[in-house]
């Protein structure tokens, strides 16, 4: 009954979304307990605190383009324009569009870039996000960098991932930043 009722929600999820949820389908074949914990770590996906939604999306998107997971970054997109992102500033985070971008969604995927290289940079646009809009902000940004690289991640190791190649929005196609400079 339990599994019943979670294959119920993937398919209303995947139909919301357009998004293949056959990964998770076959996790919840292969280990019930295992799925269990990835939900509970997947909480993390929805924490903003303290950080404006366009930034948050910045940083999220920038994660997800860098995990080269291109359902994954549609989906991200989906979620953005579903929670009140705007459809341009979407388009100007994926294209990496900073002339586009509000002064703190440009903080917010500088922040993503140099986190995710590792490059001490990260620590300037860390505090800059402190003072800006507090601890919980970067806190939030954190969360978003992580969820948004666990599930390209881990569909990747089950055999699932697809490479990033556009990202449509309102019926636009749109090549990522990070592929538009032969990263990722």
């Amino acid at each position: 009954m339990l599994t019943w009722m979670i294959r119920r929600r993937l398919a209303a999820f995947e139909r919301t979304y357009g998004y293949d949820v056959s990964y998770l389908r076959e996790m919840l074949a292969v280990d019930l307990g295992a799925f269990f914990r990835f939900a509970r770590v997947s909480g993390i996906s929805s924490y903003r605190k303290d950080v404006p939604l366009d930034a948050y999306y910045a940083a999220k998107l920038t994660a997800a383009m860098s995990a080269d997971c291109g359902p994954c970054t549609q989906l991200v997109v989906g979620l953005g324009l579903h929670d009140g992102l705007a459809p341009a500033a979407a388009a100007a985070i994926i294209a990496g569009d900073e002339t586009a971008m509000s002064r703190g969604a440009v903080l917010a995927a500088r922040f993503a870039r140099a986190v995710i290289a590792r490059d001490p940079e990260a620590d300037v646009w860390r505090e800059q996000i402190e003072r800006q809009w507090g601890k919980r902000a970067v806190l939030s940004l954190g969360f978003a960098l992580v969820a948004a690289q666990v599930y390209p991640t881990l569909k990747y190791a089950l055999g699932h991932g697809h490479a990033c190649t556009h990202v449509v929005i309102e019926g636009k196609a749109i090549t990522p930043r990070m592929l538009a400079h032969g990263a990722a």
